[in-house]
Formats: C-alpha cells, sequence, structure tokens
C-alpha cells in the first residue's frame, strides 16, 4: 500500500469521480476525509468503513473559508495529521457567453477556482508546519483547449492550472508537491444522456477512441499522491485519451 496510514481530504467525494478518487486512495491504505454538499457523502464514507477502510464525511461548501477550515480541522482531529488534498469539487452552468447569466458565471467561478484557493490555504498551515504534503488539483481538458459555451468552465479550469504552477513555486522549498489532473470526456450522469450521434461525435475527438472512466482519474489521483511521483511537482497530467494533444 503506497499510502499507508497517509490522511487524505477529498472535496466533491459523494459521487462520480470524487467518489472513485476515495475508493482509489482508500485501497491504498489512506485514511480520509470527504466532504460534499449532498448528504450522500456519508454513504460514501460508510461504504468505505465496511469494506474496512477509514473514512469520515462531512457537509461543505469549497466556497465557504469556514467549511474549508472545517475539513481541515475534522482531518487533524480524527487522525493527527493531513498529508493530502484532493481539490476535486466542480460544476458546469454551460451556455454561450451572449446567453450567460452573471449567476452562472459567479457559480462556477465560485466553486471550481475560488474553492480550490480556499481548500488549499486552509490546509497550508499544516502542511507547512509539517514540511510536507501534496495537494492534487482537478482541472479539466477544457481549461487547457477551451470549449463553445463553456466560457465560464474553461476559465475556472484554465485558472486552476495557473494556480497549481504557483503553488508549485511558492511551496516546493517546504516539501509540498502540488499537481494537477486535467480529464477530458468521462462516463459521468451527464455524458449518459448523450445521444448516440453526439457520443460518437466525441469519441472522434479522441484518439483512444473511448470516453474515460472515473476510475482513470483515480488512478491519476493515486501516482501523483504516492511516492512513485515524489520529484513531480507543477505538472498537469492530462487524463483524456488524448484529446489535447
Amino acid at each position: 500500500m503506497r499510502l499507508a496510514s497517509e490522511v487524505a481530504v477529498v472535496t466533491g467525494a459523494a459521487r462520480g469521480i470524487g467518489k472513485a478518487i476515495a475508493l482509489a486512495l482508500k485501497a491504498e491504505g489512506a485514511y480520509l476525509v470527504l466532504s460534499d454538499v449532498s448528504e450522500e457523502v456519508h454513504k460514501t464514507a460508510a461504504e468505505i468503513e465496511a469494506d474496512g477502510g477509514r473514512a469520515i464525511a462531512i457537509i461543505g461548501n469549497v466556497t465557504q473559508s469556514a467549511d474549508c477550515e472545517a475539513m481541515v480541522k475534522l482531518a487533524l482531529d480524527t487522525y493527527g495529521h493531513l498529508d493530502i488534498m484532493v481539490n476535486n469539487a466542480g460544476v458546469t452552468r454551460d451556455n454561450l457567453l451572449m446567453r450567460m447569466s452573471e449567476a452562472d458565471w459567479d457559480l462556477v467561478m465560485d466553486i471550481n477556482l475560488k474553492g480550490t484557493f480556499l481548500c488549499t490555504k486552509a490546509c497550508l498551515k499544516t502542511m507547512m508546519k509539517q514540511r510536507s504534503g501534496k495537494i492534487i488539483n482537478i482541472a479539466s481538458v477544457i481549461g487547457l483547449m477551451g470549449n463553445p459555451g463553456q466560457a465560464n468552465y474553461a476559465a475556472s479550469k484554465g485558472g486552476v492550472i495557473s494556480f497549481t504552477k504557483s503553488m508549485a513555486k511558492e511551496l516546493g522549498s517546504r516539501n509540498i508537491r502540488v499537481n494537477a489532473i486535467a480529464p477530458g470526456f468521462i462516463e459521468s450522469k451527464m455524458t449518459e444522456v448523450l445521444s448516440t450521434e453526439a457520443r460518437e461525435n466525441l469519441q472522434k475527438m479522441i484518439p483512444l477512441g473511448t470516453l474515460g472512466q472515473a476510475e482513470h482519474v483515480a488512478k491519476a489521483v493515486v501516482f501523483l499522491a504516492s511516492p512513485d511521483a515524489c520529484y513531480i511537482t507543477g505538472h498537469v497530467l492530462n487524463v483524456d485519451g488524448g484529446m489535447a494533444m
């Protein structure tokens, strides 16, 4: 187990990619604090506990600094230390810019970018004192490529990528590694509703010819959190089947 007894906070952990990340970290021996705005996060934690892992859930909104600080405090109160922060919580509110509301712009920027800032800031005092830590931010290939109808999402994820690089330079001297993962099109509730034609068109954009799975992203998180990536920081790892080449 590459992460035996290490403590990880995962945001947006109730379902989808966040849940897959939690399960993958658990499989490598990590102890978990799982956060989400949905009560379903308690079910995810219970599943991990029932399978022999250690996990505790907390309802938290990453746009609220007090909630972000509460996640970190729960980790420290429960396990005594904090080694890994996975900033996964995110949303989309797609529309052409001329039709996009200010509220939808603000919501996406607040959760995807401000949330990453607040959660990272909340864990820094502990990690700097320890002189160790791993911060992994879930970005998107859309933050690298752009996409029509996703100006807010692209801007937020592009911001996450730039934030990641800045933090890697700022924190490297304290032995804190900061990296990002940029998933491509991943199987999810959103892609389940696509028509056959829409799915085929998506797959044509991907050299490997298929949509990704949440587990593919989760395995990348485990790698970046593990000793195998001990000399990697400030990197953006695309998990996209080659789409953003």
